[in-house]
């Protein structure tokens, strides 16, 4: 049974790569962006040329109207992937109520309306898969991204609940958390060869990974194989949370 699923912030990067993982493994999937109309176009004409189902949906997560807005475009879905985040660097003295609103809205209020926005139609299905996309920050906090790391640790905190409430529905609840991967976000940063020397040094692995490399573990979580997973983070860090 084809099942439909809804990736946030999956016009670019890790999002990009679920969604077109999961529209190849047979799901209807819905491509969320908040601006860049045009890269959320690419991604569905790559879909449409391979004659898979998907939509584009707009909204913007720092917004909560938009939840509304989204759902009420993609309907009623089997699978949400939460992976729309933002991310504002400035150190902790200087954080502003604006840059707390914005990052905290978007990477953990907006996450919390989704789910009570999706959960009703999985319960009444007894099956559902909800997945966010987290960070290894939640473990190694970078200094100039408190609220950003924060946000993600209470994402993660919320699965754990939610994962305990809606097991009996047949609905799993987890947490992804990606290391350093080479995304657009991490392209200026990365583009300082000093910085990206050290960065290197503190993954066991040697290496940065790809969008690519969070598919594998999502599609699992998502599909009927992964039914008896529920309530666990999972670090796809190359080894950096546990050095």
């Amino acid at each position: 049974m084809s099942r439909k699923a809804l990736i946030t912030g999956s016009s670019r990067g890790i999002g990009r790569a679920i969604a077109i993982s999961l529209a190849r493994d047979g799901c209807e999937v819905y491509i969320q962006y908040a601006t860049g109309h045009e890269k959320a176009e690419e991604v569905r004409r790559l879909l449409k040329e391979e004659k898979l189902p998907v939509h584009i949906v707009q909204g913007d997560l720092t917004d909560t109207a938009s939840v509304k807005k989204i759902l009420e475009q993609t309907g009623e879905v089997d699978i949400l992937v939460l992976n729309a985040s933002i991310q504002i660097r400035n150190k902790w003295e200087q954080i502003t109520v604006e840059q707390y609103e914005k990052q905290m809205t978007c990477n953990f209020l907006s996450s919390l309306l989704l789910m009570q926005g999706t959960v009703p139609y999985m319960r009444r299905n007894q099956w559902g898969r909800i997945i966010t996309i987290g960070s290894v920050q939640e473990r190694k906090p970078h200094p100039d991204m408190l609220i950003y790391s924060a946000s993600k640790a209470a994402q993660t905190n919320m699965v754990t609940s939610l994962a305990l409430q809606l097991a009996p529905d047949g609905i799993t609840v987890n947490n992804i958390a990606p290391g350093v991967i080479t995304t657009d976000r991490n392209k200026a940063a990365l583009s300082d060869a000093g910085y990206t020397q050290k960065v290197r040094e503190s993954i066991p692995a040697g290496f940065f990974g790809r969008p690519e490399d969070c598919c594998g573990i999502v599609r699992l979580l998502c599909s009927d194989e992964g039914r008896y997973i529920t309530g666990q983070n999972i670090f796809v860090d190359g080894g950096k949370g546990i050095r």
